[in-house]
């Protein structure tokens, strides 16, 4: 009788153990579902923004017109871009076009003027950055995620139930952080000032 009770003990402490594993990676695989659908917000934002920027660029530098595809390409191709490792890929080659595309309105003095592209720059910034955070959030919800599953005991409840590894989403190092803009109505830094020479004490040799 002993026995018995002492088999049954063990098999409610398994099973015990067991849904506390199985919950835990569900709640790590959860984060990371929740995470990624905060990066698809800050990202569609983005991909509303971009139609009106280059509408507006276009008012002013219609002929810039190979700068314009590239920007509306590079846009679709993130659109239409799944998972994570490919939405980075995509994600990189649009902040290029963009980096490319302001670097264009710096010749156009009229359109770094206008109030409608200077609200876009602004709104872009912005989102680039809540996208950079959201993408940190996301990449550490996986790496504790991927962490999880490969150590053990969970890695034996990851096996039996196939939580797989996921993907991390990483941009390039030139890609990293927000698309930086100028709002051409900023002053120039000022050149640094030597500080005055330190006059020679009396008596001392010239």
């Amino acid at each position: 009788m002993t026995a018995v009770l002492i088999i049954i003990g063990v098999i409610v402490l398994l099973a015990i153990i067991l849904m506390v594993l199985y919950n835990g990676l569900v709640k790590l695989r959860n984060r990371i579902e929740n995470a990624w659908a905060q990066i698809d917000v800050q990202l569609k934002r983005r991909y509303d923004l971009i139609p009106n920027l280059v509408e507006t660029v276009k008012g002013y530098a219609s002929h810039e017109r190979e700068t314009l595809e590239a920007v509306t390409q590079a846009r679709n191709m993130a659109v239409n871009a799944t998972g994570p490792q490919a939405q980075a890929q995509a994600e990189n080659v649009l902040s290029g076009a963009l980096k490319s595309l302001f670097a264009v309105s710096e010749a156009y003095p009229d359109l770094k003027a206008n109030q409608n592209f200077l609200n876009l720059q602004e709104e872009l910034t912005g989102t680039e950055g809540r996208i950079a955070y959201a993408r940190q959030f996301y990449n550490d919800s996986v790496f504790k995620y991927n962490t999880k599953i490969q150590t053990f005991p969970a890695v034996l409840i990851a096996g039996m139930f196939r939580f797989t590894a996921r993907e991390y989403f990483e941009a390039e190092d030139e890609a990293r952080g927000p698309v930086q803009v100028s709002f051409g109505n900023e002053a120039p830094a000022a050149p640094p000032v030597a500080p005055p020479a330190t006059p020679p004490a009396p008596g001392a040799p010239s």
